[in-house]
């Protein structure tokens, strides 16, 4: 028989994975929540419903986080009426959303504490992939955990990394992050400064494309350049924000290097602070160019 999963996060991303864990045929039980996207298409396929964390932990083999950030991921795993409350011995709590690898650390533990085992496994790609199943993932855990949750993983996944220990999943992922969101920061300051200049935006997309400016970034800002669409990175600057500072969070605790992300952190606050925090990442491109000097600014 296959494993009892449950989930806490039906979001933009989570009810991709949501639907591709229904569709392999594993009993879900997915949590209410106001943020959730409709779930009509799950609830047709029989997946089930649970009131709170503690609940869908009570009968999952299998927990799967996909929220907001680190906040969400301790308060889902720790407050009130949260998964340890409900985690059943020998349970495997996977989480999928972006966090602090600090505090993954510690809700690991706390995880062991209550009887539960902890994988760590972020997403790459975008609500598309996760539609599809072709999700990349960032994995950190023990080897035979890993490989034991990985027929799961592989419902909605195309790539399936194992990066290390527990916490290198978000490790990896911030990396990752820092570099995509700040290309997609770079390529947008500097697709407002060629509107100021008079270039029309296909020339400057096609000079990019043919030199050393091509690659995803640029091909999921593209439709926002030519049209003003976009849906092609359904990213919002608020996250980008949020994934920014963790990465400085992490890079502070490791000694290393993150001027360069402070900067691109700096411009995302400044958006965020300017009322235009759920604004799509490739819509930087016209939010610079209206407000320029006036967004960025670190003083």
């Amino acid at each position: 028989m296959k494993q009892q999963i449950g989930m806490v996060g039906i979001g933009l991303m989570g009810h991709g994975l949501a639907r591709n864990i229904a569709r392999h045929g594993y009993p879900l039980t997915v949590m209410e929540h106001p943020g959730n996207r409709p779930l009509d298409e799950l609830l047709a396929a029989g997946v089930r419903t649970a009131a709170g964390p503690a609940e869908v932990a009570r009968s999952a083999d299998v927990v799967i986080l996909c929220v907001t950030g680190t906040p969400e991921v301790e308060a889902v795993l720790t407050g009130a009426g949260g998964v340890l409350e409900g985690l059943r011995p020998g349970a495997v709590v996977i989480d999928c959303s972006t966090a602090v690898p600090q505090s993954t650390q510690r809700m690991a533990a706390a995880v062991e504490r209550a009887g539960g085992r902890f994988v760590d496994a972020p997403m790459t790609r975008t609500a598309k992939h996760a539609h599809e199943g072709k999700l990349n993932l960032l994995v950190g855990g023990a080897r035979d955990t890993v490989e034991e949750v990985r027929p799961i993983l592989a419902c909605f996944a195309e790539n399936i990394t194992h990066a290390g220990a527990v916490g290198a999943g978000h490790q990896l992922k911030l990396l990752h992050n820092c570099v995509s969101l700040g290309f997609v920061a770079l390529l947008a300051e500097a697709a407002a400064c060629s509107a100021r200049a008079g270039i029309a935006p296909e020339v400057f997309v096609e000079t990019l494309a043919i030199g050393g400016g091509g690659g995803a970034a640029l091909e999921r800002v593209k439709p926002y350049l030519a049209s003003g669409d976009p849906s092609g990175l359904q990213f919002s600057v608020a996250n980008a924000f949020k994934d920014m500072t963790y990465y400085a969070e992490m890079a502070q605790g490791l000694g290393a290097a993150h001027a360069i992300a402070d900067g691109v952190a700096a411009t995302l606050k400044g958006v965020v602070e300017g009322g235009h925090a759920q604004a799509m990442m490739p819509e930087l491109v016209g939010l610079l160019g209206a407000k320029a000097g006036n967004l960025g600014r670190t003083e």
